[in-house]
């Protein structure tokens, strides 16, 4: 939900300084860059390289390059450390051990992690919701959205490419605009069906246009950054404005609540930024673990509030 677009304000933060941060514009870096890659990336050099390299690392897109900056990027870790220096970032990233081809090991699993909580939570679900509730396929679908934002943000944080950068940002958005519609049919969309579907159709179509301007035109983190804090915005006001509205009639509609509020308390570990704790785990990996519980009771919030409007649909059709 709106912890999804607190991600993506940190991501595009992250990203817009990728070009050019303190430890790869170090000349030490630069240099030890250069060196490597003309001593081991070309000619015979290179032969040798993809026959030592694992099978797991170059199936997972590691080349020779990307060897030579992550090893001269320690080096330089290292330089600052023994001079007294805070430890820099690299090309908007601090700097992870790398675990086998994992990137970002902690990040890495902790989104496998939120995925299989959402996967399991969806089992439960269509276990015992029957697929008549009125929200049955629109839950469903919710889920179906979450599970793919959670693949790719585990591919993300286990190989930063281009390609893996803007799915993690496309899905991530996806879920927030899924949200919004799931509210608008929860609160609208039962009494009013054709003002639900005029709303699908604008969401897609907001959707289409962002991605298509950032895929055929230019990837602009700044336009990135504010669309999704507004769509974050509006599904976080939008949701809580209904919980408080039914908070009394609905008792469960108290996990909603809660499940916003810590979404946007938990948010603000996305703030402390520090150089990863045993070079594994920063505040983003400590982030992403925390959500794992948040998942798990709005899925129970989903599965209470489905099971309820069934009851309710059946006895207005016991009355008619």
């Amino acid at each position: 939900m709106a912890g999804r677009a607190a991600r993506l304000v940190l991501l595009a933060g992250a990203a817009a300084l990728a070009s050019g941060s303190q430890g790869d514009r170090e000349p030490v870096y630069r240099d030890c860059v250069l060196q490597c890659e003309e001593q081991n990336c070309s000619g015979g050099a290179l032969n040798h390289f993809r026959s030592r390299q694992p099978i797991y690392m170059s199936l997972a897109g590691w080349t020779c390059r990307d060897d030579c900056k992550y090893e001269c990027m320690w080096v330089t870790v290292g330089l600052y450390l023994q001079e007294g220096h805070k430890v820099p970032q690299f090309h908007g990233k601090w700097p992870f051990s790398r675990f086998l081809f994992f990137q970002e090991p902690a990040s890495a699993v902790a989104s496998f992690l939120n995925g299989l909580a959402s996967l399991v939570m969806l089992c439960r679900y269509r276990t015992f919701v029957p697929a008549s509730s009125p929200m049955y396929h629109t839950c469903v679908a919710f889920a179906w959205v979450s599970l793919n934002a959670w693949f790719w943000s585990t591919v993300f944080h286990t190989r930063d490419t281009d390609l893996t950068e803007k799915m993690d940002y496309f899905c991530a958005s996806t879920v927030i605009l899924h949200s919004i519609y799931l509210c608008c049919v929860r609160t609208v969309g039962l009494q009013h069906p054709a003002v639900v579907s005029a709303f699908r159709a604008l969401l897609l179509l907001m959707l289409t246009v962002h991605v298509s301007y950032l895929t055929l035109i230019r990837f602009d983190y700044g336009y990135n950054l504010v669309a999704n804090v507004a769509i974050g915005l509006v599904n976080v006001v939008w949701w809580l404005a209904w919980c408080l509205w039914n908070q009394q009639r609905l008792p469960h509609v108290r996990k909603c609540m809660v499940v916003v509020l810590l979404l946007q308390g938990l948010s603000l570990l996305e703030l402390l930024d520090f150089p990863p704790l045993f070079w594994v785990l920063d505040a983003h990996a400590i982030w992403h673990i925390s959500t794992i519980p948040v998942h798990v009771l709005f899925f129970s919030f989903l599965e209470d509030d489905s099971l309820y409007l069934l009851k309710e649909s059946e006895a207005k059709f016991k009355l008619d």
